[in-house]
């Protein structure tokens, strides 16, 4: 059994674009593609594993049995606050999901803290739904610290703020192929694709 088109849950062509990049890098011949007709779904679970099911599950429903799906779920999650924004990172601002606004929100709701306690981590949850393979999932983790302000013009969400560990660069400043190897969701893949390889699937 192989795998040749894997249906993202999810209608964000730019993610889409980052999981294609990212699979690229690992060797894997796939193509990803954002779904034409996600149905909605209410990310009410408080997990980003419940959450990232909900998400493949959905779009698995209306796709044919043969289908391979592949959803995520992911956030930024603030010592400072709590583990907030967490699964609430895409609405941070409220339930229009404007990235521009979350993370004004979060610029302002760290604008009085210690520069020691501004550490942060990007989390990333996939499952992977296919024939005759049940559910798999796997998590990836970035940690970091957020600045002050954000800075460069790459990437997309909460990237402009967050400096990972071990550089001195924004993700939003650091280069597409560094970044997506280093980041939650390649990390995550990158569980994914060994684990596709041992099980014979690819």
């Amino acid at each position: 059994m192989s795998i040749r088109l894997i249906h993202l849950a999810s209608r964000n062509a730019h993610k889409a674009r980052e999981f294609q990049a990212i699979a690229d890098a690992s060797g894997l011949s796939v193509k990803i593609v954002a779904a034409e007709k996600m149905p909605a779904v209410a990310e009410d679970t408080g997990t980003f594993a419940g959450n990232a099911r909900q998400k493949a599950l959905a779009l698995q429903a209306v796709l044919p049995p043969d289908a391979w799906v592949l959803a995520d779920d992911s956030g930024l999650c603030v010592e400072a606050l709590g583990g907030a924004p967490g699964v609430d990172s895409a609405y941070y601002a409220g339930p229009q999901g404007d990235s521009a606004a979350n993370l004004a929100k979060l610029v302002a709701a760290m604008q009085g803290v210690a520069e020691g306690r501004r550490g942060a981590q990007f989390i990333c949850v996939l499952v992977l739904l296919g024939p005759k393979a049940g559910e798999q999932l796997f998590e990836g983790c970035c940690a970091g610290t957020l600045r002050r302000d954000p800075r460069g013009g790459g990437g997309f969400g909460y990237d402009p703020l967050f400096v990972p560990a071990g550089y001195a660069r924004t993700y939003a400043e650091l280069d597409e192929a560094v970044k997506n190897q280093i980041s939650h969701r390649g990390r995550a893949w990158s569980q994914l694709a060994a684990c596709l390889r041992q099980a014979g699937i690819y």
